[in-house]
C-alpha cells in the first residue's frame, strides 16, 4: 500500500481540536466553497463542525523508523563478519595454547569489535545464555597448561554451563583427565557476575569441597544465540560457542 503525502487546505491548521464551521449555502445546504468544513448528515440541525487533520507527525516519523531500521541491519551485518573473521582467527591457535603474542593481540582486536554490536545488552537477564558451552579460545593459562606437554594437557573438549535461574554455573573437562568444578554466581551488574567455587571433581569421581580461596568474577562482554565472549577478572578472554541450550547445572 502506497504513502502519500496529502496537501491540506490552510484552514486545517488550526490548533483547536474542533472548530465551529462557516454557515452552509442557501441554496445547497452545503458549507460554503472553500471552508474545509465537513458537513453532518441531512437533517441534523445546528452547528456545523471541522476536524483539522495532521500528517505532519506520521510523515516525521517515517525517516526515523526506516534509519533505525537500517542501523540494526547494519549492527547484524557488522556482528556476523566479526564472528566470521573471529573464528578464522582463532582456527588454528588449539584454543589459545599456540597462540603468540601477535595472535593473541590480534584475536583480542577483533573481540573487542564484537563486543560493541552485542545484540545482548543485559545478558544476565537474558535466556540465550543458559546452557552449555564449548571453549572455542582462552588466554587463561590455567586452563590451557601451556608449560605441559602436548600429551598432557587437556586435549579433549572443554566445556562451561551457566544457568541464571539458579545461578549456578560448572567448567567440564574431558580427556584425559574430565575434572569438573561447580560454583555459585552472584550478579554484580546485568553483565558481571561475581563467581564462588563449591566442588571440584577429579576424574569426574573423587569430589572435593573448594577452598574459600576459591573465587572470581567473570563479565559476558558478547552473547548471541551460538556465541558467547567473556572475560575474567584477571584479564582473561574466553570464547565459546552454544552446544546445548538445555543443559541444567547440578544443584
Amino acid at each position: 500500500m502506497a504513502l502519500v503525502s496529502l496537501s491540506l487546505p490552510s484552514s486545517c491548521a488550526s490548533n483547536r481540536l474542533l472548530a465551529p464551521s462557516s454557515p452552509p449555502s442557501s441554496r445547497t445546504g452545503l458549507p460554503a466553497a472553500g471552508s474545509g468544513s465537513l458537513a453532518l448528515p441531512a437533517g441534523r440541525r445546528g452547528v456545523q463542525w471541522r476536524a483539522p487533520v495532521s500528517l505532519s507527525s506520521f510523515s516525521s516519523f517515517l525517516p526515523s523508523f526506516f534509519k533505525s531500521n537500517k542501523g540494526k541491519e547494519d549492527e547484524e551485518k557488522k556482528a556476523a563478519r566479526l564472528k566470521e573473521e573471529l573464528l578464522a582467527a582463532m582456527a588454528p591457535l588449539d584454543r589459545g595454547a599456540e597462540a603468540t603474542p601477535e595472535d593473541k593481540d590480534r584475536v583480542d582486536q577483533i573481540a573487542r569489535q564484537l563486543e560493541e554490536a552485542s545484540p545482548a545488552k543485559d545478558p544476565l537477564k537474558s535466556d540465550l545464555l543458559n546452557g552449555k558451552w564449548e571453549l572455542l579460545y582462552t588466554t587463561s593459562t590455567s586452563i590451557l597448561q601451556p608449560q605441559r606437554p602436548k600429551f598432557l594437557r587437556p586435549n579433549g573438549t572443554i566445556y562451561q554451563a551457566i544457568n541464571t535461574d539458579t545461578l549456578r554455573a560448572q567448567n567440564m573437562e574431558t580427556w584425559p583427565y574430565f575434572n569438573q568444578v561447580t560454583a555459585n554466581l552472584v550478579p554484580l551488574t546485568s553483565r558481571r557476575v561475581a563467581v564462588q567455587f563449591d566442588y571440584f571433581k577429579i576424574f569426574s569421581l573423587i569430589q572435593i569441597k573448594a577452598p574459600g580461596s576459591g573465587k572470581g568474577e567473570l563479565e559476558i562482554t558478547y552473547l548471541d544465540e551460538d556465541l558467547r565472549v567473556s572475560r575474567g577478572d584477571k584479564g582473561n578472554l574466553f570464547v565459546l560457542k552454544m552446544v546445548d541450550p538445555t543443559y541444567r547445572v547440578p544443584l
